[in-house]
């Protein structure tokens, strides 16, 4: 049995793994009163009046390619407006089965997270760890520039919320991005990222996830996926983006996305935004479609949990290809 996690007031911590927790494992942010005691008391007897046989936990909110396309052809356009056809959606069960098959054909190929779980903990004084460590404290100024940008396209292609207050809210939320200075490794942590809003310019990063994603696109994808709930902050600076991002999802794979689901789906979406944007700046003699796929291959696990808050491993891939499909394009090659 995992042991209850505690929830501190103003923390914010992401058991990360890029979409997947172990059972009992929920990602844990705090939550704060929407509304007084009077107001609650109000509302329930407006309820009660008309007859309401549920109420609901009103008082809390949850927190915190059709031809070949080269590097140079990557467009960073995150969604389509269409629902999903038959056809595209063979296509992303296509382009989830291409990005499991690259990782195990890839020396650079990321641990499925499930593998690493039944892995021994890993002391942060070990060469492999403080190797890891170091890649990721590199790849940290690169992955803060490409959020902050993938922010901005997703402000545009999904909207910011009442446009008298978006930006403000993207301008906090890159402040906060703008913050992040320090990756720490820890041996607790396993397999597992995290970041604390009492500490908003240090991710902590578990050293078997660190030596688990051997690639820069890996890391950077991971990287990134923090950074928006750092961006996000105790201001929910990116709410309505989340919101805009699960129903986008919800009604392209018939999935209920919403709510914390939709946060952490935001995230990774972002990481395979700025692992697009890393590769597609950074070009090399490897294959395309293995080095786009590396940003997803931590969630090619046997064991396909998901739980309230997050969708399964496989479904958090399945949803990713459903959103961009550029990605699947990519993905599955010529």
């Amino acid at each position: 049995m995992v042991a209850p996690i505690r929830i501190i007031p103003g923390m914010l911590v992401d058991f990360q793994r890029a979409g997947t927790r172990a059972p009992g494992r929920p990602h844990a942010k705090h939550s704060r009163s929407l509304l007084s005691e009077a107001t609650m008391l109000g509302l329930v007897f407006v309820l009660m009046a008309i007859g309401a046989s549920n109420f609901g936990a009103l008082g809390q909110k949850r927190q915190k390619r059709p031809r070949p396309i080269s590097q140079n052809d990557v467009s960073l356009t995150s969604h389509s407006r269409d629902s999903l056809t038959p056809e595209a959606r063979e296509m992303v069960e296509l382009a989830s089965t291409a990005v499991c098959k690259e990782r195990v054909n890839d020396s650079k190929g990321s641990v499925p997270i499930d593998e690493m779980q039944s892995r021994p903990s890993l002391p942060v004084s070990r060469p492999e760890a403080v190797k890891g460590a170091q890649h990721a404290q590199r790849l940290l100024p690169i992955a803060k520039d490409l959020v902050i940008d993938s922010l901005k396209r997703l402000a545009k292609d999904y909207g910011f919320g009442n446009p008298k207050t978006s930006s403000a809210r993207l301008q906090r939320a890159i402040a906060h991005v703008e913050a992040v200075r320090n990756i720490r490794p820890d041996e607790d942590s396993r397999d597992n990222a995290s970041v604390f809003l009492r500490n908003p310019h240090t991710i902590v990063f578990g050293t078997i996830f660190l030596v688990g994603l051997p690639s820069d696109e890996g890391i950077i994808s991971v990287l990134s996926h923090e950074l928006v709930h750092i961006a996000d902050g105790s201001e929910d600076s990116l709410g309505p983006l989340f919101r805009g991002v699960g129903n986008r999802a919800s009604k392209l794979t018939g999935m209920q996305i919403h709510d914390q689901r939709a946060e952490e789906l935001t995230c990774d979406l972002v990481g395979t935004l700025a692992a697009r944007s890393f590769v597609s700046t950074n070009p090399s003699y490897e294959p395309l479609p293995r080095r786009i796929s590396r940003a997803l291959e931590h969630n090619c696990v046997d064991q396909d949990e998901g739980d309230d808050d997050h969708l399964s491993p496989r479904n958090t891939i399945r949803a990713l290809l459903a959103l961009d499909p550029v990605l699947r394009q990519l993905v599955s090659g010529p």
